[in-house]
C-alpha cells in the first residue's frame, strides 16, 4: 500500500527520536515490534521522527521500508555516542525546497547571505553587512568559549577546552562525553527536519564538502542554548551512566524548547522559501510536476 504523503503528521506534531540497542527491530503491520530480553515493545511510527539505532541492533528489511515510507530519519549511533549514519526520505515529494537550497548555495552573493541570517541567528541580533565572514567566525568562537566558561561556572564542572578522541571514548573526560552525545541527539533531530522538509543535507552554507554539511550549519543555530547548558546540568548531577543520561535529558530539553516546532521554519526564513512552495491540483490534491521552462528560470528572482 502506497503512503499518502499529503497524511503523514507533520514534524512539529512527531516524537523527537527513540533510541534502540540490544535488541531486534521488525515490521508488525504499520508499527514497529521491538524485542529485547526484557520482552516485546510495539511502537507507532506515524509520529516518530528519528529512529536512533545504537550497538547490537539487528533491524529487518520490511521495518526499514515502514521507516522510509513514513518520513522517519534512521540514525546508527556507534558506542562512543557521537558518530552517526542517517538514511531515509522526507514527508514531501516536492523537490522545490532543494531547488531554491541548491540556487543559493551555487551563487557566492546569496550563499553569503544566507550565512550572515545564520550567524545573525545565533547572535541574536543583525550584523554590520560590512564585517567580513572571518571577522564573524571569531566572534563566535569568542561566544562559544564564553557559553563553556559560564556553564561551568553556573554548574561547578571543571572545563579544560572542548576535545574528543574518537579512538578511544573512555579517554575522553565526562563533560566532553555529554556534549558529543547532545550533539549526536541534535544532529540526528536536524537530519530528520532536513530530511522531512525536503532539503539537502549534504549542501551546507558554512559547513561545505561532505554529507551531513547543512545538518551542521542548522544545529549549530541551537546548540549553545540547548547541548551546551544540557551537557553541563548532567554532569553536575552525577557523572554515572553520562551517555544514556544525557540522551535523556536532550531529548526533554528538545521537548521543552518545541524544537521541533522551529526548525523547519527558521530554514524557511533563512533561506527566504516562499510560503506557497507546492504546486498541487485543486481537485485531487496531488503534486503537479511541470517541464523546465528556461524563459521562466531566467525571469525567477532568487
Amino acid at each position: 500500500m502506497k503512503i499518502d504523503f499529503h497524511s503523514l503528521p507533520q514534524l512539529r506534531d512527531s516524537l523527537s527520536y527513540l533510541y534502540i540497542e540490544h535488541a531486534i527491530v521488525e515490521r508488525d503491520s504499520s508499527a514497529l515490534l521491538v524485542l529485547q530480553e526484557t520482552g516485546r515493545t510495539t511502537i507507532p511510527i506515524a509520529d516518530l521522527c528519528v529512529l536512533i539505532i545504537g550497538p547490537g541492533v539487528t533491524i529487518t528489511h520490511a521495518a526499514i521500508r515502514l521507516l522510509a515510507e513514513s518520513g522517519c530519519s534512521v540514525t546508527w549511533v556507534g558506542e562512543d555516542g557521537c558518530g552517526f549514519y542517517a538514511a531515509g526520505v522526507g514527508e514531501t515529494h516536492s523537490a522545490r525546497h532543494i531547488i531554491q537550497q541548491a540556487c543559493l548555495v551555487s551563487d557566492p552573493i546569496a550563499r553569503r547571505n544566507v550565512v550572515m541570517k545564520m550567524y545573525a541567528h545565533r547572535f541574536g541580533y543583525a550584523l554590520d553587512s560590512q564585517w567580513s565572514i572571518d571577522q564573524i567566525r571569531g566572534m563566535e568562537g569568542a561566544r562559544v568559549r564564553q557559553a563553556y566558561a559560564d556553564a561551568s561556572r553556573k554548574y561547578q564542572v571543571p572545563w579544560s577546552g572542548r576535545t574528543l578522541r574518537r579512538d578511544n571514548w573512555e579517554d575522553n573526560d565526562p563533560i566532553n562525553q555529554a556534549l558529543s552525545t547532545a550533539n549526536a541527539v541534535l544532529h540526528g533531530v536536524c537530519h530528520a527536519a532536513i530530511v522531512s522538509g525536503g532539503y539537502s543535507p549534504a549542501l551546507g552554507f558554512l559547513h561545505s564538502g561532505w554529507h551531513l554539511a547543512f545538518v551542521y550549519d542548522i544545529a549549530d543555530l541551537y546548540k549553545v542554548r540547548l547541548t551546551v547548558p544540557v551537557a553541563f546540568a548532567t554532569i553536575a548531577e552525577s557523572q554515572q551512566k553520562v551517555v544514556s543520561r544525557t540522551r535523556q535529558a536532550c531529548r526533554e530539553r528538545i521537548r521543552e524548547e518545541k524544537l521541533l516546532e522551529k526548525i523547519l521554519p527558521d530554514i524557511a526564513k533563512i533561506l527566504a522559501v516562499p510560503e506557497n512552495i507546492e504546486n498541487l491540483d485543486q481537485e485531487t490534491g496531488k503534486q503537479v510536476y511541470e517541464w523546465w521552462d528556461p524563459l521562466v528560470e531566467s525571469e525567477t528572482e532568487i
